[in-house]
């Protein structure tokens, strides 16, 4: 154990240092992975707030704790928090532990506000000088399945929500080509200038992908920029067996991709892919801050990215891909994404199997998603607050298991649907005995409602 004494007081002290690091390092081994794969563990140690903030002592003094102290504050920190890596965390698109990961400041978010300020930029440069002042009214173009930074993004780049039009999905949530081309003459009968559309593949609900092809088709007819949100299902792309999914992809001028959610790399591991060749990131982004980038260096500058992004300092995002792929290798990773699409169906057709799970739809990606009809409401699907009821009951069944901790699954409402869960089944750790466990844990929870 380190020596007790402030943690100030080790700066000149590096044996004093390492051993505090040995200490944490420990903390982590023990509370994180360990404890944190151990099916015997709960996902999490649920309290209230209040009871947070006595516990971690959120208040800061000026006078430094003892090293002794940081040690207990960093444990407690660590069982308090989420275990993404345990087999019942399946909440969001992203999880896990592995034994190579790492952190980074970038996210999916930024990839797609990148994208649409790059097409912004393309077709009217002066806008980097003179502003909004240099731009007419302009409009971009995504489903109404986009994930919501598309939005946030034309809201922080000064286009306004309004810029953005929103195209009609099929009832699988794919994009519907025809209704693109007219709201694209609609926005141009209303006076606005269409630059860019933004498709997706791998909706976060449903996990939808949108017929690329055809859209291609559209923004070529158009001039017009074709953005590919590949967040969630850009991975896809390592499968020989799935990858068709994302045909048409190759016709995109950019493309954002997360390896951290289905391939499971360190949270956040984010690229945005450019076909561009012409360095229109350094043009769009670049400041040439001479006491950063002086371009008489020793070495080809050309190796300095930093003044092509928004960040200055950070971290080497792509090291925690690039270890990652060279521990797996392409055909570890290709195995990665297919047994996640395996998991999926099993889980679909043990769901069929069960009374009282109802699915939402055939899922064509990793979302199943699917509602949990409780003993009080089978058979009842004609009476006229069937649909309020059945809303209720994912809300119950997440506090239930979240004070348990027994598993974490994330619900949502979607469109005129009420809530239902949706499990995201892309945990490479995750074994059919964990889809029994779900549907297993479910009915328990649910047996008197």
């Amino acid at each position: 154990m380190a020596d007790s004494k402030p943690l100030f007081s080790l700066d000149g002290d590096p044996m004093a240092a390492e051993a505090l690091l040995r200490d944490v390092f420990g903390i982590v081994v023990d509370e994180v992975i360990r404890k944190g794969t151990s099916a015997s563990e709960k996902v999490c140690e649920w309290k209230e707030p209040e009871e947070l903030k006595q516990l971690l002592d959120l208040e800061l003094r000026s006078q430094g704790e003892a090293s002794e102290q940081i040690l207990a504050r960093c444990r407690e920190v660590t069982r308090t928090s989420s275990t993404s890596s345990s087999q019942g965390w399946i909440p969001m698109l992203w999880r896990g532990a592995s034994s190579l990961r790492a952190s980074t400041p970038a996210s999916g978010s930024i990839s797609n506000m990148y994208a649409v300020n790059l097409a912004r930029y393309q077709r009217y440069p002066d806008c980097k000088q003179r502003g909004l002042r240099a731009l007419p009214p302009l409009a971009l173009f995504t489903s109404k399945e986009c994930h919501y930074s598309i939005k946030k993004g034309a809201a922080f780049l000064g286009l306004g929500t309004n810029s953005v039009r929103v195209v009609k999905t099929d009832e699988r949530g794919k994009m519907v080509p025809e209704d693109l081309e007219r709201q694209i003459s609609l926005a141009e009968a209303e006076g606005a200038v269409p630059f860019l559309v933004s498709a997706t593949s791998g909706t976060t609900v449903l996990g939808a992908f949108d017929p690329l092809e055809a859209i291609a088709d559209v923004c070529q007819r158009h001039g017009l920029w074709l953005h590919v949100d590949a967040a969630w299902g850009g991975s896809v792309l390592l499968s020989q067996t799935h990858r068709h999914l994302l045909d048409g992809i190759q016709r995109a001028d950019s493309v954002a991709w997360n390896p951290h959610k289905l391939l499971t790399a360190g949270l956040q591991c984010s690229a945005l892919l450019l076909r561009d060749t012409s360095n229109l990131l350094r043009r769009c982004h670049g400041s040439q801050a001479s006491y950063l980038f002086q371009q008489d260096k020793f070495y080809d500058v050309a190796l300095d990215t930093g003044d092509k992004v928004v960040q200055c300092g950070r971290r080497v995002d792509c090291l925690k891909l690039w270890l990652m792929w060279k521990a797996q290798g392409g055909q570890g990773l290709e195995r990665r994404v297919d047994q996640a699409f395996a998991l999926a169906w099993y889980l679909v057709e043990e769901l069929k199997k069960r009374e009282g799970f109802e699915l939402v739809m055939e899922p064509e990606f990793v979302n199943v998603c699917f509602w949990f009809v409780p003993p009080s409401l089978r058979g009842k699907q004609e009476s006229p607050d069937y649909s309020e009821r059945l809303a209720k009951v994912a809300p119950v069944l997440k506090e239930r298991m979240v004070k348990e901790g027994s598993m974490m699954i994330g619900y949502q409402p979607h469109g005129t649907r009420g809530n239902f869960f949706r499990m995201v089944v892309a945990n490479p750790a995750l074994t059919q005995a964990d889809m029994d466990f779900l549907l297993n844990e479910l009915e328990r929870l649910g047996q008197d409602l």
